[in-house]
Order: structure tokens, then C-alpha cells, then sequence
């Protein structure tokens, strides 16, 4: 059985390394935004199929059994492609999701659909942000003069972006403690983050509840409805082994 993961996660590298340690091919697909990202067994390619069809003449060309989708939950097209071409190439699809965050007793967000809207907000929350949505769209916060900026992410930022601006070049998971002293050592009254889910970027979220900070929290995008969908990586290898033990299965 030949799997084709779409990554960029902890949990796609987590799926692609167990599926690999019991004997499927596996292939992982990224994106290539990230400099020198971390690896995972297997096979791994770099860079776009050129949307729906592209990614369809792949799965055939490759001989491709089953499709992953482990992207971001904010990679936005890629999922809306992945399910297209799973549908023209006749390959079944797993969408791999991890949940959103929920608030909890404490926690003071406000929730937006874009980058822009966390731009408009931004200006009647505070001063100090900590903006931890990557480096990608900092041009929404541009304009924003009046504020400085916190920017926390794998690799430098290109402009254009905030006038105020530090950059934090670092990466997850990231720990309570050390959150913490961020918060306090920048004297931070604001956070920015978009809800990815993760369990190695939430301690920034319990940080930001101590100190009693708003937290702009940025509402995934849309995705493909009615897909076979996992919220783990456990679940998605069971989802994979009924599968290949179907009637008919490879």
C-alpha cells in the first residue's frame, strides 16, 4: 500500500514515521515554506502538485492508494484540492484534524475570521502584541503604528510588516514557564494567535489567562464537509488498516 501524507504537522510526521515502521510506503508531501523543516520517514517530496488536477495526475502516475490530508488547519486550498483529486483519481481520503482550542474559566478571547479583523480589534485591546500567527500576512498589521509588535515564528519575516517590531525566530513545542517570562520580560498586553489546536503552542494561551490578557483568537477557515475524518494519529492508522483489510483492498 503506497500512502501519500499532505504534511507540515506534528501529527503528519507522527503518522508518516508509525506507518513507515510497519512496512507501508509512505510519502510526505510539503508545502516548502518552512527552511529546514523536520523530516519524517519515509519518502518526502517538496513543493505544489499545481492544484486539483496536478495532484490527481500524481496519485495515478505514483500508484497512490491511499491520501492523507495532515496539512495546517489554516493551509486553506490545499484541502479543498486534496478532496477533488481523491475523488478524480478514485483514491479514498482521510481528512487528519486535530480539534480546535476551547476557552476555558479565566480566558478572555475574541474571536475573528482573518488576520484583518485581528488588525481591526488590535488598536482597543492594548499596546504590546504578541503576535504568534507566523510570518505569513504580517502585512495586515502594518499600518498599526501606534503599536508594537512581539513576532514569533520558524523563519525571519519579509516585509512589508510592522514598523514595531521585534522578531522572535524559534520553534515548538514551548513551555509555560518559558511563555511566562515572555509575557512578562516584553510586557506584553495582548495576544494574537490563530487556533491551530496544537498541544506545543497552547502553554502561551494558559500564560496569557494568568496574566489576565485578551487573546485574539483567529477562527479556522472553511473545510471540505462529508470526508472521513480522524482527530488522531491513532485514529487515522486504524482508519488505514480497515482499509487495507477491506475486500478488494490492496
Amino acid at each position: 500500500m503506497h500512502v501519500l501524507v499532505l504534511g507540515g504537522t506534528t501529527e503528519a510526521r507522527r503518522l508518516a514515521e508509525s506507518l513507515h515502521a510497519r512496512g507501508e510506503r509512505v510519502t510526505t508531501s510539503l508545502a516548502g515554506r518552512v527552511a529546514a523543516p523536520r523530516l519524517p520517514r519515509g519518502e518526502v517530496r517538496i513543493g505544489g502538485f499545481g492544484g486539483t488536477e496536478g495532484l490527481a495526475s500524481w496519485l495515478r502516475e505514483h500508484q497512490v492508494d491511499v491520501l492523507i490530508d495532515a496539512t495546517h488547519p489554516f493551509a486553506g486550498t490545499i484541502s479543498f484540492n486534496a478532496a477533488r483529486a481523491a475523488d478524480h483519481a478514485h483514491v479514498p481520503l482521510l481528512a487528519l484534524r486535530r480539534p480546535g482550542w476551547v476557552p476555558v474559566a479565566g480566558d478572555d478571547w475574541h474571536r475573528v475570521n482573518s488576520l484583518a479583523q485581528a488588525a481591526e480589534v488590535l488598536p482597543s485591546l492594548g499596546r504590546r502584541v504578541f503576535l504568534t500567527t507566523g510570518r505569513m500576512g504580517l502585512a495586515s498589521f502594518a499600518r498599526l503604528d501606534g503599536l508594537w509588535f512581539l513576532v514569533r515564528s520558524v523563519d525571519p519575516p519579509e516585509p512589508p510588516h510592522p514598523a514595531r517590531m521585534r522578531v522572535l525566530l524559534d520553534r515548538g513545542p514551548f513551555t509555560l514557564d518559558g511563555e511566562r517570562a515572555l509575557l512578562a520580560e516584553h510586557a506584553v498586553d495582548v495576544l494574537v494567535t490563530k487556533d491551530s489546536g496544537a498541544a506545543a503552542t497552547s502553554p502561551k494561551l494558559a500564560a496569557a489567562r494568568e496574566a489576565g490578557l485578551p487573546v485574539v483568537v483567529i477562527s479556522r477557515p472553511p473545510v471540505p464537509e462529508g470526508l472521513p475524518t480522524a482527530t488522531t494519529v491513532d485514529e487515522a492508522l486504524v482508519w488505514v488498516t480497515e482499509l487495507g483489510q477491506a475486500p478488494g483492498a490492496v
